[in-house]
């Protein structure tokens, strides 16, 4: 056997095996940049209704789908998860989950309790102040600090709202290396992956059918939970989609499913079922497609708005609340020049928190970690 060495009258010393290499998958900057626009929608759906005095109505009608940005957050990081984890602890079984939800807390707990610790303080100068902190229950205070406030212990959003869906995604991440574990998804043939992903959708339906939900955004205390964690498993099985159909000319295909996905809602279908289906569609096209919007959203800038993309997220709604404070009247609109000077705030300070503190406070806590191992992951 080759590579073995071999001795007379001696034990024969085997060589250690070498661990395979797993694939390097290329950065899919068009994801990066989806995940950008998306924050961006969320920031212009809280906003709207300060903004009607000045906005077009077709854009503030497409601001106030804003909400289901986060339902394509979901499924972009099943997918991500997938192709940066999925391979690692499949190898190394539940011993590496330690090391993966490590990472996992390294990535987003720093920033989200330097914006939570911006809000006590902020919550505090209103009780000082004889104002309404009603937004700001301190005995809620610890399941926001240990991010798990949407997991069905509160009736209501408070403290920074849009954090529920961060929490939600705490909790996918607790049953990704488990769900890794549970079949060989990677050698499902394609047509039991899109079986999968049609199967997460009508089940998500169902259980908002049942909960009287018409839409995604119903309900988020009571239902975000299971609407993160079924379309974070969408992303997983998109990502193994992907790797069995890259390198083909599907995109098309796959962009005309979307299409029709998007025809379909128009014409009135549940958008509990068909906007799962239409946003899975659409992800899994660009990650497959190199064609106009795909280079378009792999540019600089909107590649730099997806990584400062969580910075943008966690802290928008706070500042609007700040800005609401002092500048906003009875009528509660935002003038378009004062709306221009928050968006400009908004992405610098974004850019700041990315740079400054989240990716320093990341490398920080990972250099640290109790659960290291000899071959990094990837961030993403």
């Amino acid at each position: 056997m080759a590579g073995e060495p071999a001795g007379s009258g001696a034990a024969r010393m085997i060589a250690p095996p070498i661990p395979p290499q797993r694939e390097r998958f290329p950065h899919l900057a068009a994801l990066t940049g989806l995940r950008g626009v998306a924050a961006w929608f969320v920031v212009f759906y809280h906003a709207r209704l300060s903004l009607t005095d000045w906005m077009p109505e077709g854009a503030l009608a497409a601001a106030g789908q804003g909400y289901l940005a986060v339902d394509l957050f979901f499924m972009l990081s099943g997918f991500v998860m997938w192709l940066n984890y999925g391979p690692k602890l499949r190898e190394q079984g539940l011993s590496g989950a330690k090391s993966f939800w490590w990472r996992r807390f390294a990535r987003i707990w720093p920033l989200h309790l330097a914006v939570l610790g911006a809000l006590v303080a902020f919550a505090l100068l209103l009780l000082a102040t004889g104002r309404d902190a009603a937004n700001y229950p301190l005995a809620e205070l610890p399941l926001h600090v240990l991010l798990v406030q949407n997991w069905g212990f509160t009736p209501e959003l408070t403290w920074n709202h849009p954090a529920w869906s961060i929490s939600t995604e705490l909790g996918a991440y607790l049953l990704f290396p488990f769900a890794v574990l549970a079949a060989r998804w990677e050698s499902l043939r394609p047509l039991a992956l899109v079986a999968g992903v049609v199967l997460c959708a009508a089940l998500l339906h169902a259980v908002f059918l049942v909960a009287g939900a018409e839409t995604l955004g119903d309900q988020i205390t009571r239902l975000g939970l299971v609407r993160c964690v079924l379309q974070f498993g969408i992303g997983i099985l998109l990502a193994n989609l992907w790797l069995a159909w890259r390198g083909r000319k599907s995109a098309l295909a796959v962009y005309a499913a979307c299409l029709a996905c998007g025809a379909a809602l128009l014409l009135g279908a549940p958008e509990t079922l068909l906007v799962p289906l239409a946003f899975a569609t659409l992800l899994l096209a660009l990650a497959l497609d190199g064609g106009p919007l795909a280079r378009l959203l792999s540019s600089r800038p909107l590649v730099w708005l997806g990584d400062a993309s969580y910075a943008t997220y966690l802290v928008h709604f706070p500042l609007l609340v700040a800005l609401k404070l002092v500048a906003v009247g009875d009528d509660l609109q935002i003038a378009p020049a004062v709306f221009a000077a928050y968006l400009l705030v908004l992405l610098v300070l974004s850019g700041a928190l990315y740079r400054w503190l989240e990716k320093p406070a990341q490398k920080w806590l990972n250099s640290r970690s109790p659960y290291a191992t000899r071959r990094a992951v990837p961030a993403e």
